[in-house]
């Protein structure tokens, strides 16, 4: 006979073992990050051996998170916090964030946005986002990144570009946020660009919503990945 009080919610244990993962997998990143800044790549093939270990550690690290913010966006207890915040400040922390990965594929990262430019919107939703992309475009650009943010019709659009082969065609006829349950059945779940437009969607103002666009205009001649919020 079973107690209903002994029932496991499972939804709950997968969420804290996700968080417990993420943490974890943080830590191996700092590690990775530290012995890399220590005994810097000799070689070009250690230098493809510590960019392909870190790759796949930023990788999973950010889908852990975004795995536990829709957790708690279908559960809903994830909070978001709208401020002011500049955003040349956000992006360069995001670069930041990834400079080591940046560094051992040989990838040049340039900002362009005015650095008294300021917004309202949540810092580490945004910043998760730009964060995702950004080791995204690691994978498959040549050789350099474009960061841009700017405001187009009185919202604030970000810009994420490579010299990459741009976006498969049937990434850009399907809407951005939607996930299609054949791919999932193949292993592409395109989870970013589900969390990418679930935040984008949190930040509302009067009757416009965030949205994000893919398309392979970029200035460098690759991919372009567009975070429009009013």
């Amino acid at each position: 006979m079973t107690d209903k009080n002994d029932d496991i919610d499972f939804s709950m244990v997968l969420a804290s073992s996700v968080h417990d993962m993420k943490n974890s997998v943080g830590m191996l990143l700092a590690s990775l990050e530290g012995v890399i800044e220590e005994t810097p790549p000799t070689s070009p093939a250690q230098a493809h051996r510590f960019s392909t270990l870190h790759y796949e550690a930023s990788r999973i690290n950010s889908e852990l998170i975004q795995l536990l913010t829709i957790y708690r966006m279908q559960n809903d207890f994830l909070p978001v916090r709208i401020d002011e915040h500049f955003v040349f400040d956000v992006i360069e922390d995001q670069v930041a964030r990834n400079h080591i990965l940046l560094e051992t594929k040989g990838i040049n990262l340039d900002i362009e946005c005015d650095d008294t430019l300021s917004w309202y919107f949540d810092q580490d939703l945004i910043g998760s986002v730009l964060h995702n992309v950004i080791v995204n475009c690691a994978r498959y650009t040549k050789s350099a990144i474009l960061v841009t943010a700017m405001i187009e019709d009185e919202m604030l659009a970000m810009t994420v570009e490579d010299n990459g082969p741009g976006y498969p065609d049937a990434m850009l006829r399907r809407p951005a946020g939607q996930i299609n349950d054949s791919l999932v059945n193949e292993g592409q779940t395109h989870l970013g660009l589900f969390f990418a437009d679930k935040i984008a969607s949190f930040h509302k103002q009067s009757n416009r919503c965030g949205y994000i666009q893919l398309n392979n205009e970029s200035k460098l001649g690759g991919g372009c990945f567009k975070l429009v919020i009013p």
